[in-house]
């Protein structure tokens, strides 16, 4: 296989960073991602709770277009996502 191969078993380890405010989104393995009928990444779907009493308090997520992701390093997916770009689901 070629080497710009990526296993979703690999990456799932890797943290989520934007560049663009420097917020970190956990690994991606405790986060999502949304595929279209074609088998297309189309989202990331972040978990945005920043309380570590999450199990009382309500979850937020963060739909972020796949077109944001801007590379997908070694131990690291970097984003570039600013407020227009996302999307909160309570």
């Amino acid at each position: 296989m070629g080497e710009n191969i990526k296993f979703y078993s690999e990456m799932e380890r890797y943290e989520i960073i934007n560049v663009n405010d420097g917020d970190r989104f956990n690994c991606l393995g405790n986060n999502d991602i949304i595929v279209d009928e074609n088998g297309n990444l189309k989202n990331l779907l972040l978990n945005n709770n920043k309380s570590k009493l999450s199990f009382w308090g309500k979850s937020e997520f963060i739909e972020v277009p796949w077109d944001c992701v801007k590379k997908i390093g070694s131990k690291t997916i970097i984003i570039d996502a600013d407020e227009k770009n996302l999307k909160r689901i309570h």
